[in-house]
């Protein structure tokens, strides 16, 4: 047996292990909500993750700290475990609702829930949840147990900051390779010199956004339990909701402007927070991408205004503003909160296609790089702008010039220069590439002429930017089973950045670095 695979071995048994436990912490509500049938099936749940991840980690405790490629693979194989065992609490209780619990009174099922007995909605969920995308195989939410709502909102809410990061905060001590592997799901700045306090900083600093943002939308009159669920989903920029129209059921101006903030919360840097709690407020306006979270989404909420109120979707100004403003920001915070419904408005799914495509281009962008947010993240499209820009600038200056390339307060030579072009260039060409391959899959196995070009690209680049808006395509029923296996990969390479989960299949696929 290679070092690597016991390393691998050792590393996602301790993250099935904290999947385990936060089952067990989710025992709490079903005996809260009186939903006992549950119970059985949430426990039995948590047993199979714990015990599988206690074996994988007796069994290679010895192992030696993660290395660069052992990190990526670490995180791409955890997170896809966290997905697939994540589903089990929505396959049990569903099959337990079917079925029955004996001694136990269980409710009738409904056909939101009958749709978990399949295996792949249940794992479409999970993964959705715990990836932060949003995307979901239910109809109609409300008639969904509390302990499932719940278990949906708490999977986006771990996810959203990073199971590895949970891992990291709980089970970790300092110089376990705690570095490698956080650095491993898509993260690179620190708070504190010790990744471990870092981790544990960014939970204190998202518990505490957490608590405000309940108490801001119980204020603005949201009833508590969707104050809980939708604060926890929306500061982690998830999306998943508790009603069948997402936010649109309260159809409330002031809870739509409550929820702006709370999103844009989610798709600012930690650090960024961290040195703001702390007194530094020039953050705000001194901070790359902080400066571009603002920018870009006034800019893109105002071009989306006006295709909307020019194109005649809305015959009011302040209706396309409210509507357009909420949902570029929904989209570019990679949240997935959707207020346009037909239900109150007009569905996102019946915007002119120029609407459309610019929701599409801000869950391209995305948030901020340490944030919660996804898309290809703020400062890959700030080095590609600054360093197309720098590369033309070079025509202008003889070849003996020594010019640098300022990023973010970092001076770099021409080596770094390039060097971080390209790997931002690498990223954003893999994302578009995914992103045509799919719509092409979509394209071919959706009915022909149900959807059009714009809607498929919309739900690709939604699954793919861990977003969670649709335009209508997913869906237990409307999406087909290929499509569903399609969305599952678009939303864990979105979660990951792609390269770790490339990394993975190939060495799979190749055998090579893991059985060496």
């Amino acid at each position: 047996m290679s070092g690597a695979v016991a390393t691998v071995g050792r590393d996602v048994g301790r993250i099935l292990e904290a999947l385990g436990g936060l089952m067990l912490v989710s025992l709490v509500v079903p005996v809260v909500w009186g939903e006992y049938y549950a119970l059985p099936a949430l426990l039995a749940s948590a047993v199979v993750p714990l015990v599988v991840g206690r074996l994988l980690y007796l069994r290679f405790k010895s192992a030696d700290a993660p290395g660069r490629l052992h990190g990526m693979i670490v995180a791409a194989t955890g997170w896809f475990s966290v997905g697939l065992f994540g589903s089990l609490p929505f396959l049990l209780i569903a099959w337990s609702t079917q079925m029955g619990v004996p001694g136990l009174a269980t409710p009738s099922q409904t056909a939101t829930l009958a749709a978990f007995t399949d295996p792949l909605n249940a794992v479409f969920e999970s993964m959705s949840g715990f990836t932060g995308t949003g995307l979901t195989m239910t109809d109609n939410e409300e008639v969904l147990p509390r302990t499932l709502q719940w278990w949906r909102t708490f999977s986006e809410w771990i996810g959203g900051v990073g199971v590895i990061v949970l891992t990291t905060a709980i089970l970790s001590r300092p110089g376990s390779g705690s570095l490698t592997l956080y650095e491993s799901e898509a993260r690179s700045e620190k708070i504190h010199p010790s990744i471990v306090s870092t981790v544990r900083t960014i939970w204190w600093i998202f518990i505490l956004f957490t608590v405000v943002s309940i108490l801001a939308l119980w204020l603005a009159g949201m009833p508590i339990w969707g104050a809980i669920n939708h604060a926890m989903t929306g500061l982690a920029t998830g999306g998943f909701s508790i009603t069948d129209n997402s936010i649109a059921t309260y159809d409330s101006v002031t809870i739509d402007f409550v929820l702006l903030p709370v999103m844009l919360l989610g798709s600012i840097a930690f650090p960024v927070h961290y040195l703001i709690l702390q007194g530094d407020l020039r953050n705000f306006y001194t901070d790359l991408q902080t400066r571009w979270v603002f920018g870009y989404m006034g800019a893109g909420a105002a071009l989306l205004w006006g295709f909307l109120y020019f194109g005649g979707a809305y015959e009011t100004a302040f209706g396309a503003l409210r509507y357009g403003l909420f949902q570029f920001v929904s989209a570019a915070t990679c949240t997935g909160f959707q207020t346009a419904v037909d239900a109150t408005n007009v569905a996102l799914g019946r915007w002119p296609a120029a609407a459309q495509l610019t929701v599409a281009f801000g869950m391209f962008v995305g948030g901020a790089a340490g944030s919660t947010a996804g898309g290809i993240k703020l400062i890959r499209g700030a080095t590609l702008a600054k360093g197309i820009r720098h590369q033309i600038s070079n025509v202008f200056y003889p070849e003996t010039a020594v010019r640098r390339l300022e990023i973010n307060g970092r001076r770099l030579n021409e080596g770094e220069a390039s060097r971080e072009f390209m790997e931002a260039a690498i990223i954003v060409v893999l994302w578009i590439s995914f992103l045509v391959v799919g719509t092409f899959v979509l394209l071919l196995v959706l009915p022909a002429g149900e959807f059009s070009l714009a809607n498929v690209v919309f739900e690709v680049a939604s699954a793919q930017g861990n977003v969670g808006l649709s335009s209508g395509i997913t869906g237990p029923t409307s999406l087909p089973q290929v499509g569903k296996v399609a969305f599952l990969f678009h939303m864990w390479i979105g979660r990951l950045e792609i390269i770790p989960v490339l990394v993975t299949l190939r060495t799979v696929f190749k055998r090579g670095g893991l059985y060496a």
